[in-house]
């Protein structure tokens, strides 16, 4: 018989024995048992126990602003080390997390490692494999010649390796054996059997637990509802009972980030297009407009954070909804991203698949383009998505973008060419800067290599950078400008706001003035009739 026990929250929380690892499937809100966390962190204030956690977390640690996730546990006493595809970040006027406060005084170890590789480690621990033998993430801060993936100074270990197999050079991280999964899902039966209907994805739920589980530790889930046993049809379980080792009822959880029930996230409706709210006026929409005229018609297309979230927006107001498919590391396929504190879902979707599946994906290759956003590139052609010292909190770490980028074909990177104070407005479709950001992005060196520049120019990437004033296009010596707005003076705007020599294309032409009003653009996408 199932040997599934449904438990009370403390009674959960008991279960978590001191020096644990513990994975959680999570992406900031999304999928998140939220209060199972707070339960343990409860436990905790009260009796001292668990301590020294090891936790993992494949993709997000916490939401945005550390509502929610991993602030429930970032406690001196029982958080020793953590392991995440990314951190909670939110706007510098805000408190800072707790956990960015204990990295940054070195109170707990911590890493940052790319979200599939996260996965795949968890996937091969299932099977009892040694590791993951793979080539994404070299010359990048996951690199053990460069950081290791290791976010402060506490943080000694070595977690990655690189070797030599079969003539080439790959990076070989070890599995990792949860002792305990923390997972999340709609619904359990009586025999303890999962399903996710009202979810927005399934993230790596499965395999969170089968690592657990077949590393001889055990599997927590936190549902909304509980139902009769052989209730569940049989294809819309997830996680199977033999799997899970205790559940607790939780009803009313928010279905993402500060986000109650809406059943176009979880696919079981469909809204009308015109529900979905246009991108509003700015400097941003112009550079996503910009990135827009990259894509081609019939592509699947990974859309990051930031102002790349911007352009499924465009197309719709452009009468191009659906022209091309959205893929994102959640598992969304097809549909329209949402955006703001729901980033990671999608409403309308074609297909809701596996993170770990969906990862697999992306680092094969398979799709077409990628649109991503940056903070800061240099003159190697290196782009930083994922750490910066003066402002660390803000910054989220590397989330999916190692794992997208390692063998994407085409990659649009967006962002303002500045930083911090810029004013620039747009008067009748020319671009006016009225005083320049105090921080420039375009480096002599990046502080965190996300992307490898040299590595792009091995494999032949196509690589463009967007910006509100120019767009760049990386090639064999570096930087090159092959677009200046209308309105911007090359030399003062551009040049003189970059650390590093940028060469200038011979053909150099204005930016599509059309992209500078208020008004639709007309957009004609490439391979369009």
């Amino acid at each position: 018989m199932p040997h599934t026990h449904f438990v009370s929250l403390s009674e959960a929380a008991a279960l978590i024995p001191d020096r644990a690892t513990v994975a959680v499937n999570a992406s900031s809100g999304l999928l998140c048992p939220d209060t199972l966390l707070r339960a343990v962190g409860e436990r905790f204030a009260q009796s001292g126990h668990p301590q020294n956690l090891t936790t993992v977390h494949p993709i997000a640690a916490g939401d945005m602003y550390g509502i929610d996730g991993i602030d429930h546990i970032a406690r001196p006493g029982l958080l020793a080390r953590v392991i995440a595809g990314s951190f909670p970040s939110g706007p510098s006027s805000m408190e800072s997390p707790e956990i960015w406060r204990m990295i940054h005084e070195n109170e707990v170890e911590a890493y940052n490692i790319p979200s599939g590789l996260i996965f795949h480690q968890l996937r091969e621990a299932a099977a009892r494999r040694p590791g993951v033998l793979t080539q994404v993430g070299i010359d990048t801060f996951l690199d053990p010649r460069r950081q290791g993936g290791r976010m402060n100074e506490r943080t000694s270990a070595e977690i990655v390796q690189v070797v030599e197999f079969d003539g080439q050079e790959w990076l070989y991280l070890r599995s990792l054996h949860p002792d305990v999964a923390l997972i999340r899902a709609t619904t359990a039966d009586e025999w303890g059997n999962l399903s996710f209907e009202r979810e927005g994805a399934f993230l790596g739920a499965y395999d969170v637990a089968l690592a657990a589980h077949n590393s001889n530790g055990i599997v927590i889930a936190q549902v909304e509802r509980r139902v009769a046993a052989g209730s569940l049809p049989a294809q819309s379980v997830r996680v199977p009972s033999v799997l899970v080792d205790a559940v607790v009822v939780v009803p009313d959880a928010k279905q993402t980030t500060q986000t109650d029930y809406d059943p176009t996230i979880s696919g079981e409706v469909r809204a009308p297009s015109n529900s979905f709210e246009l991108a509003e006026w700015s400097l941003q929409k112009v550079i996503a407009r910009r990135a827009a005229m990259e894509l081609q018609v019939g592509e699947a297309v990974n859309l990051g954070f930031g102002i790349s979230a911007l352009v499924p927006r465009i197309l719709l107001e452009e009468g191009l909804d659906g022209a091309v498919t959205w893929v994102i590391e959640q598992g969304a396929v097809g549909g329209m991203p949402l955006l703001g504190f729901q980033f990671g879902c999608a409403a309308n979707t074609q297909a809701i698949i596996a993170s770990p599946d969906q990862f697999s994906y992306f680092q094969g290759g398979g799709f077409d383009r990628s649109l991503l956003s940056f903070m800061q590139i240099d003159r190697a052609g290196n782009i930083n998505v994922s750490k910066l010292a003066a402002r660390p909190h803000v910054t989220a770490g590397v989330g999916g973008f190692v794992d997208i980028t390692a063998n994407a074909r085409n990659i649009v990177i967006s962002g303002t060419f500045t930083a911090a104070g810029a004013r620039l407005e747009v008067r009748a479709g020319r671009l006016r800067i009225e005083r320049e950001g105090k921080v420039r992005k375009f480096v002599n060196e990046v502080e965190h290599v996300t992307f490898s520049g040299r590595r792009a120019r091995q494999t032949g990437q196509n690589v463009i950078a967007v910006t509100e004033r120019c767009v760049l296009r990386l090639d064999a010596n570096g930087w090159t400008v092959t677009e200046i707005a209308p309105g911007a003076n090359l030399e003062q705007d551009v040049l003189a706001q970059c650390e590093f020599p940028l060469a200038v294309a011979p053909d150099l032409r204005e930016m599509e003035r059309r992209l500078f009003v208020p008004e639709p653009m007309r957009l004609r996408l490439q391979g369009s009739d």
